[in-house]
C-alpha cells in the first residue's frame, strides 16, 4: 500500500489520568500499560502496514522533542508541532492538504496516540479494509462494539451491510451520535445496531479536502494560507490561533454522505481513566493491581501506584489510589472521571506546579 499514510494525533493532555499525567508529561508519553510508551505502542502497531517513512505525528510545539526522543526512526520534518490544541479537525485537514501536493492518491489513517489495541494484526486487518472502501470514495472509521452501557463515548448508529473488504463486512453510518445518559446508552446496547465511535478515520486526501470546502470553507481557507506561507513562519501561531476549534465528527462525519463504518473486534480501550486502565492490567488474587511497594490489609479491587515509597492500606475496596512525587489522588473507583474536576480545581486556583 504504497499510497498509505498514517497520522498519528499526539497532543491530548489526558487529564483524568492526572497526577501521572501532566501538561509537561502527558499520557501518550507514558509507559502505563508496557515497558513502551502509547505513543510508540501506536507506531509499533502501525508500521508493519504503513513504513516510517509515511507515518506524520501531529503533537504541541512543546511536544516535538518528547516525540523525537521516543520515536527516532521518524523524520523530524514530519512532526508537526501545534503552537495549541484546535480540536482534531485542523490537524485532519491540514495533514490532507500537506500530502496532496507529495501524493495526489493517499489515503490517511487518522489516530490517536493514546489508546491500547491489544490485538494488533486484526486492527491492521481492519485499517487494510478502511483503505480499501475510502479508495471507493467513502469516509471510513472503525466503531467498537459496546460491551457496556458507556456514556463517556460517543456513539455511531449503523445500517446495513453493503460490502466486505479484507474478510471485513462494511456498514453504512446513519449518523453519529454525542455522549448519551445512561438510559439512551442501555438502549443503544440493547438495540445492537450502536458502536462505540473510536476516533480512527481512514479517507482520501482529496476527498476529505472537498468536504472541508463544502463544510467547513473557512477553516479550509485559512489551513491552505497556512501550508501557503509555511509552518515555521513567524505567522503560523498567529494563524493557527485563529482557527476555530472543532473535532473532525463534528465538522465532516456528521454532516457528509458516504461515511462507512467497520467494526473493530481487537481489544480497544482508549484509557480515558483510571477505571479504565485497571481493568486492562492483570490482578492479583484479591483483584487488586498494584505498581510499586504495597502492603494491603483486606484490600480488594484496588488499583495502587507509587514510583517512590511503600503504600500501606487497611480495608479498601474498589479505590484507586495513585502517587507521584508531589501528589496524591485518592479516590473510588466509580468516581474516575471526576479526576477532570481536580484538575479544573487546580487550575482555578492557579496551581501550575501540580498541572
Amino acid at each position: 500500500m504504497s499510497h498509505l499514510y498514517a497520522i498519528i494525533l499526539a497532543g491530548g493532555s489526558g487529564t483524568r489520568l492526572w497526577p501521572r499525567s501532566r501538561a509537561e508529561h502527558p499520557k501518550q508519553f507514558l509507559d502505563l500499560v508496557s515497558e513502551r510508551t502509547m505513543l510508540q505502542e501506536t507506531y509499533d502497531r502501525i508500521v508493519p502496514l504503513v513504513p516510517a517513512q509515511n507515518i506524520f505525528v501531529f503533537t504541541g510545539w512543546r511536544y516535538i522533542d518528547d516525540v523525537h526522543a521516543q520515536l527516532p526512526y521518524i523524520p523530524k520534518s514530519q512532526i508537526i508541532g501545534e503552537p495549541e490544541g484546535r480540536g482534531t479537525a485542523p490537524p485532519s485537514a491540514l495533514a490532507a492538504m500537506l500530502l496532496t501536493s507529495q501524493d495526489p492518491e493517499a489515503v490517511t489513517i487518522i489516530l490517536p496516540a493514546d489508546h491500547v489495541i491489544s490485538n494488533a494484526p486484526a486492527f491492521r486487518d481492519a485499517l487494510a479494509a478502511a483503505a480499501e472502501i475510502a479508495n471507493q470514495d467513502y469516509l471510513v472509521t472503525l466503531g467498537i462494539t459496546p460491551t457496556w452501557p458507556e456514556t463517556g463515548y460517543g456513539y455511531i448508529e449503523a445500517g446495513d451491510s453493503f460490502a466486505r473488504a479484507n474478510k471485513q463486512s462494511v456498514l453504512r453510518v446513519r449518523r453519529f451520535l454525542e455522549k448519551p445518559t445512561s438510559d439512551a446508552a442501555r438502549q443503544f446496547l440493547e438495540q445492537g445496531n450502536y458502536l462505540w465511535n473510536s476516533g480512527i478515520f481512514i479517507w482520501r486526501v482529496s476527498r476529505i479536502i472537498d468536504e472541508f470546502k463544502t463544510h467547513m470553507p473557512e477553516m479550509c481557507a485559512q489551513l491552505a494560507g497556512i501550508v501557503a506561507n509555511g509552518l515555521q513562519a513567524a505567522s503560523f501561531q498567529q494563524a493557527w490561533q485563529a482557527l476555530q476549534n472543532e473535532t473532525i465528527d463534528y465538522a465532516i462525519m456528521e454532516k457528509a454522505e458516504r461515511v462507512a463504518v467497520i467494526p473493530l473486534n481487537a481489544d480497544w480501550n482508549d484509557v480515558g481513566s483510571w477505571t479504565a486502565l485497571y481493568e486492562l492490567m492483570e490482578q492479583d488474587k484479591a483483584k487488586n493491581v498494584v505498581r510499586g511497594e504495597h502492603i494491603g490489609v483486606d484490600t480488594t479491587s484496588t488499583f495502587i501506584y507509587s514510583d517512590k515509597r511503600l503504600i500501606a492500606t487497611i480495608g479498601l475496596e474498589n479505590m484507586i489510589v495513585i502517587d507521584t512525587d508531589d501528589a496524591l489522588l485518592i479516590c473510588p473507583q466509580d468516581r474516575a472521571q471526576d479526576v477532570k474536576k481536580i484538575v479544573d480545581e487546580l487550575r482555578r486556583r492557579q496551581a501550575d506546579r501540580y498541572l
